[in-house]
């Protein structure tokens, strides 16, 4: 088990009202944390908290503060709150998204809040939590929540994953600062989930489809990853396993180095090749 994740020690999760972010704060509580459980206002965040509650987490170990990840005064206010009911925080999980569809020219007008939450609101959480981190001299542990869109970026939903690129890059370059940090213990992870059927992937669906993953599935796999020590903790699911997934991140690669077409992978001279590649 990582060293951030003890008895006793503190964990901040954005969007842990439900889905991933539930399922993660669960599992952080059963370990003896105490927990702050960060979403958006309303009753989804407080029936959160009575979901740790009814697992046994002590009434003085769970908090549920709602909180905007999108404004970085919340964040800051947010920090400041859990800091001083806690102390300082051990694990920060940047989770919090949203996926509401987007076209090429913003149709829709909600390219700017996509991004600010899904990118933005991961920056601000890491600039916001991580200096305390570090000063507490203790192990620390930052997960933000990325996306195989972010990598391999499939038309259709282009602020999605220009938000989820900014992620994958933006924590990469954090891993890097904080391990070139003298005496810093504080670590990050990008956590990079596969089809999991959580509010966000529902689309008006009430049971799981096959191919997907559970939040409790997925949240296992990444805490596993975190004890191996990955970094990149691509997760698989019952649709995709990881060759597959690994292929294709090859292939987006691939478009540079080859000087491919952009998204070569739908491209009509270009998709019987991929898909005869990935069968080899």
């Amino acid at each position: 088990m990582h060293h951030a994740i003890q008895n006793g020690n503190v964990a901040v999760v954005t969007g842990g009202a439900s889905g991933i972010g539930l399922a993660a704060a669960r599992h952080l509580a059963s370990k003896g944390l105490s927990v702050c459980i960060a979403d958006l206002p309303g009753e989804a965040l407080e029936k959160a908290r009575d979901v740790l509650l009814a697992d046994g987490v002590p009434a003085s170990k769970v908090v549920a503060i709602a909180a905007d990840v999108g404004d970085a005064d919340q964040l800051r206010a947010l920090e400041v709150r859990v800091t001083a009911e806690f102390g300082a925080v051990n694990v920060l999980m940047n989770n919090a998204g949203m996926q509401p569809g987007s076209s090429i020219f913003d149709m829709e007008d909600n390219w700017r809040r996509i991004i600010d939450v899904n990118m933005w609101g991961i920056i601000r959480g890491s600039q916001i939590f991580s200096p305390g981190m570090i000063a507490s001299g203790k192990p620390g542990l930052i997960i933000n929540t990325g996306s195989k869109q972010g990598i391999t970026t499939p038309p259709g939903d282009p602020a999605y994953n220009v938000s989820k690129a900014g992620v994958k890059v933006f924590t990469e370059a954090l891993q890097h600062e904080l391990r070139n940090m003298p005496d810093c213990q504080v670590e990050a992870r990008l956590f990079i989930p596969g089809f999991v059927f959580t509010p966000l992937t529902a689309h008006g669906r009430t049971e799981k489809p096959d191919g997907a993953w559970t939040p409790e599935q997925t949240v296992a796999f990444l805490f596993e990853s975190v004890d191996r020590g990955d970094f990149y903790i691509l997760c698989p699911d019952n649709e995709v396993d990881r060759a597959t997934d690994e292929k294709r991140i090859i292939w987006a690669a691939g478009d540079i180095a080859e000087n491919r077409p952009p998204l070569s992978r739908w491209h009509p001279d270009f998709g019987d090749a991929f898909k005869a590649w990935l069968k080899q």
